[in-house]
């Protein structure tokens, strides 16, 4: 029943046609993923990440393998990402940019576009300097590009600079005429796509006994104890109860009410991870402009197994949430709109003290999501230094953090879509 009664309200609807575009935008990524920007060596290419270069290894996961084969995506949509981040960043520090995101819908146009320009310069930033790194690297005399050139230089910055910028508009299409949040989705998209590449590598790991058949049963425990503790955090809520009083609003009588406001343990979502990760790729990726020892040393301190990386990654992450979770749950508008309903939490007066005890129960709840979030983040570095023996498991609690949590969050828009829709077969 509960089968038909979902096709029935997918059969002609809305929701149907967001469902459609979405999946054909996500088509069109994977189509440009497979299209390698002209006059490169892929046999050379090849030889480089063979080599485990940690300047691509991450950046090759978001784009799902797009980098490997050096793509016209092959930046995916990072330095949107940072974009993201430091316009974020800038509502706190700028006074004007923080007017903006007070404006309703033009302020947010306004963050839009400062947004675009702002991920086009970084772009540029990034595509200029895999380029650069690309322009160095040789391999037994061969170099990546076919025509060894400044022109072809400039030329794969441009290609590389239009991809990440297609990818940017293709991502809010999604995100304006799909389901989902756009540039969510194209980055768990990439890692999906990477899961049976992920499985060859297990399995080369076992046959060649770099890893024991032991070793992978525990991974793949660890794996699936990821999976049920991200669903678990994700969906995990402090109700706080929420009372409304008879009122009487023309000849009409309104009863009191007892409700609750719910507050999610992880109210960011997957959305620090990926602010984390994509910040610490940009310092690599600068130092690429630069010659001698000291970029080598420096890309070793920001390998994927670094202490100083598992560190970082692990602060960001902590501190991307907090900062997220106070862009998404404002307790000073929530607090306001309670008052103006005639709301009020027991035992906690109306306005400001309303505001300071949600500030104080989502401060407890967000820091368990922030630690829980930064632990699953660099499990994978701290597996793969557990394992040992060269085993670089790239694929590992981020991918599976990215997934469920993106899942979760589309999954629950398309309830709602259905539920505005009234579809009450479905709900049944």
């Amino acid at each position: 029943m509960a089968q038909n009664a979902m096709m029935g309200a997918l059969r002609g609807s809305q929701l149907t046609k967001r469902l459609l575009f979405t999946l054909g935008m996500l088509v069109v990524f994977r189509l440009g993923v497979h299209i390698p920007i002209p006059g490169v060596n892929a046999s050379v290419i090849q030889q480089l990440f063979s080599k485990g270069a940690s300047i691509f290894a991450l950046l090759n996961l978001f784009s799902g393998g797009a980098t490997a084969t050096l793509s016209i995506f092959a930046l995916s949509i990072v330095p949107y990402i940072n974009a993201s981040i430091i316009m974020q960043l800038m509502t706190v520090v700028l006074p004007s940019v923080e007017e903006w995101s007070k404006e309703g819908e033009e302020g947010q146009k306004k963050i839009t576009a400062w947004t675009r320009w702002l991920s086009v310069g970084l772009g540029f930033l990034q595509a200029a300097g895999v380029s650069y790194y690309l322009y160095r690297y040789s391999s037994n005399g061969q170099y990546v590009y076919v025509h060894h050139t400044v022109g072809m230089l400039f030329f794969t910055a441009m290609m590389l600079l239009a991809g990440s910028t297609f990818l940017m508009w293709v991502g809010e299409q999604i995100s304006d005429r799909g389901i989902g949040n756009g540039i969510s989705l194209l980055v768990m998209f990439g890692i999906v796509s990477r899961l049976p590449y992920g499985i060859q590598v297990l399995s080369k790991y076992v046959s060649a006994g770099v890893m024991t058949v032991p070793k992978l049963v525990i991974f793949l425990l660890v794996a699936l104890i990821i999976i049920a503790a991200v669903v678990y955090v994700n969906e995990g809520q402090r109700k706080v109860p929420v009372q409304y009083p008879k009122r009487v609003v023309g000849r009409r009588i309104y009863q009191g009410q007892n409700t609750h406001l719910p507050i999610r343990v992880n109210q960011a979502g997957v959305i620090p991870v990926i602010f984390a990760i994509s910040l610490l790729i940009l310092p690599v990726t600068i130092s690429q402009f630069f010659k001698g020892n000291w970029v080598l040393v420096f890309e070793n301190y920001f390998g994927f197994k670094s202490p100083l990386y598992i560190v970082l990654e692990f602060l960001l992450v902590v501190v991307f949430t907090f900062f997220y979770t106070q862009v998404v749950f404002k307790v000073d508008d929530v607090a306001d709109n309670l008052k103006k309903a005639g709301g009020h939490i027991p035992g906690i007066r109306p306005g400001k003290p309303t505001a300071e005890y949600l500030g104080r129960v989502s401060g407890r709840l967000t820091w368990i999501g922030a630690v829980f979030l930064g632990i699953v983040s660099i499990l994978p570095s701290l597996i793969s230094i557990a394992l040992g023996n060269g085993i670089n498991l790239y694929f590992g609690g981020t991918s599976l953090l990215i997934i469920v949590g993106v899942s979760l969050d589309t999954l629950k828009q398309m309830q709602a879509q259905m539920i505005m829709k009234q579809y009450q077969g479905f709900m049944k």
